[in-house]
């Protein structure tokens, strides 16, 4: 959990719950699932369950053993705010990202309902992150859920994007990350939904994250949108647009 992830909007990711379930359409190809349900009955493997919901309470203080600072994806594994995870441990977790104040984390859920229930009940430090995801128009409404929020950076994960969004409500986001889906079976993303996006992100002077076409050879399809790859992020509450 300490090397160096793939994804491209991170540097590492940091799993104290494993494990989830299937939400909405974007969960149908789930890479999360996919690895984990490969060591299903292994004695001694991480994911002996598969992909169960499991807690690692001995993973919690993990991040402070990084005295680098980094960014770090929390849950890439599973999702914070499953109804099977106690709002207690929950807790525990933003007290660990709260002292290890010298890293950037970020989660993304797509149980915003539950998320915006428990807020109130969370400490919200400027180095956590809060997104949630969004694969069709018909999920829009997360964004509402995370606009109640008092985290310092809120951000829409508009990935496996499925179809088009139409008018985006981006008041009170503070990033955006697009991306096809990858894989076997991976449905297909095109480019007039990510234009209209990025053409509102512009507008709203919202950074915009182009992370991927995706494909079954993501690779060989790569991150280039119109000539060029979109890597603007947010620094703390201080943008760095990158939109021209």
């Amino acid at each position: 959990m300490s090397q160096k992830s793939a994804i491209e909007w991170t540097d590492s990711t940091w799993n104290p719950v494993t494990g989830c379930n299937k939400v909405s359409p974007g969960c149908k190809h789930c890479y999360a699932e996919t690895f984990a349900e490969r060591w299903r009955g292994i004695p001694g493997h991480p994911y002996e369950q598969g992909f169960d919901l499991r807690l690692w309470p001995d993973r919690l203080e993990l991040p402070l053993t990084w005295k680098k600072p980094r960014t770090i994806f929390v849950n890439s594994m599973s999702d914070l705010f499953h109804e099977k995870v106690p709002l207690d441990f929950i807790q525990r977790v933003f007290s660990t990202m709260e002292r290890a104040s010298w890293h950037t984390f970020q989660i993304l859920t797509k149980r915003s309902e539950r998320l915006a229930e428990l807020a109130p009940d969370l400490s919200w430090p400027p180095n956590v992150w809060m997104g949630v995801s969004i694969e069709t128009a018909k999920y829009l409404w997360r964004a509402d859920h995370l606009r109640k929020v008092p985290a310092a950076v809120r951000f829409l994960s508009l990935e496996p994007l499925l179809g088009p969004l139409g008018a985006l409500d981006l008041s009170g986001i503070h990033w955006v990350i697009v991306g096809g889906e990858s894989g076997p079976g991976a449905r297909p993303i095109e480019a007039k939904w990510v234009r209209e996006i990025r053409k509102q992100c512009r507008a709203a002077s919202v950074p915009f994250f182009f992370k991927q076409w995706g494909g079954v050879q993501k690779k060989r399809n790569g991150r280039v949108l119109d000539g060029r790859t979109w890597d603007a992020m947010p620094k703390g509450q201080v943008l760095e647009l990158e939109l021209r």
